[in-house]
């Protein structure tokens, strides 16, 4: 079960490294604005969002849920071959739509039956979860050098994103049941997932998760985490050539930099949680971050910001994986709940790369991305101890 979660993840951030290696071809061959690419971040986003939105309450546990894990998959697959195909913004937009609910089914789920299977063990599963995703983020762009060097462009690597989609997919397939929490008790209508029953007791579930203490601070933070995650990432190669300067191979070097230290962190961090609390290593990259985002943003040349980056990087390595099992652990058996109530928030925070896109087109792409040194910031507020949250000694 544990391998075939791992592979589904795996394969999604390989999509998204990918993805980040290859945007400035995308945007050379479609003749994108930066608006445009501030677009392709963030409406896929939201609309994906409003559609996966429900699809976590809703599907409870169960055969329902192997359902919806299984048909996202076989969406996740058509939407790479869709956006391998596309030949002009709209269609790589479209394709990018689809890709959105369909990762969630496929990957959200996942992950949400893989926190049910091991509840005292949140941390570290989703520290493995993050390792696999690191592990993909950093194939993408070794997936691009390798088509390069067989002659081929960022479509050919979309069909292999595709072609690895279909493997991950037959992985989840054959795990069984157990993979995305089949269970007698799922099983007997009389002990159902209180959301399998209709969209009244949902909502009335979700409004209910709401009120518990910590939930909606665990869903704002893991929003604003993201600021110096996925969208620096996305951002990162566009940033090298136009601010500073950098060659093709130069790009490929700083990216591979980026995912390599994400890669080393989440190894790491697997091991120190067997010693340190989860909330204390957050602090501790946050504080971190606080400095190392600033001077990378301020060193002057390739040169020195390209350490910078590796260790603002590996600072960063316990933020997601943290964040996300303490929502988990503020819903306990409602793993269902935390998807929908994480689309939700997503939702509200797709607005974000679209903004960043906008400012780089209004002020230049230097000035947006000093936005982003809010993160910080913010995380080392939201995170002060405060009694009230139950949770926090628990990390």
């Amino acid at each position: 079960m544990l391998a075939a979660a791992l592979a589904a993840v795996l394969v999604d951030e390989l999509v998204d490294g990918t993805k980040s290696a290859a945007l400035p071809l995308m945007r050379q061959d479609l003749h994108l604005s930066y608006g445009q690419v501030g677009l392709l971040a963030s409406v896929p986003l939201v609309l994906g969002s409003v559609l996966e939105l429900p699809l976590g309450v809703l599907v409870g546990h169960g055969r329902r849920r192997r359902r919806a894990v299984l048909g996202g998959g076989a969406v996740f697959v058509l939407a790479l071959a869709l956006a391998a195909t596309a030949r002009s913004f709209a269609a790589l937009l479209v394709a990018l739509v689809l890709f959105f609910p369909a990762s969630g089914a496929f990957v959200s789920l996942t992950q949400a039956g893989l926190m049910d299977a091991d509840p005292a063990r949140r941390e570290q599963h989703m520290a493995r979860w993050d390792l696999a995703g690191s592990a993909g983020q950093l194939g993408g762009p070794i997936l691009m050098v390798a088509v390069f060097a067989a002659g081929g462009g960022w479509r050919s690597a979309y069909l292999m994103l595709a072609l690895c989609a279909v493997v991950a997919w037959l992985g989840v397939a054959r795990a069984g049941p157990g993979m995305t929490g089949v269970s007698p008790a799922a099983d007997d209508p009389a002990r159902r997932d209180p959301g399998e029953r209709g969209a009244g007791p949902a909502a009335r579930r979700v409004a209910g998760a709401l009120r518990q203490p910590g939930v909606v601070r665990w869903l704002v933070l893991i929003q604003v985490c993201d600021l110096l995650l996925d969208i620096l990432t996305g951002f990162l190669g566009l940033y090298l050539v136009d601010v500073v300067h950098a060659t093709k191979e130069q790009v490929a070097l700083g990216v591979a930099i980026r995912l390599g230290a994400g890669l080393a962190g989440d190894a790491v961090l697997i091991r120190v949680l067997e010693r340190a609390r989860g909330l204390t290593l957050l602090r501790a990259g946050v504080a971190a971050a606080a400095v190392l985002y600033p001077a990378f943003l301020l060193a002057p040349g390739l040169w020195l910001k390209l350490p910078l980056l590796g260790m603002l990087t590996f600072a960063t390595a316990p933020w997601y994986a943290v964040l996300q099992a303490q929502l988990y652990r503020s819903l306990p058996g409602q793993s269902g709940v935390a998807v929908s109530l994480s689309s939700a928030a997503t939702l509200l925070g797709g607005v974000v790369p679209l903004a960043v896109g906008f400012l780089a087109q209004r002020f230049g792409l230097s000035w947006a991305l000093t936005s982003l040194a809010v993160a910080p910031f913010a995380l080392l507020a939201g995170l002060w101890r405060r009694p009230a949250d139950a949770t926090d000694g628990q990390a």
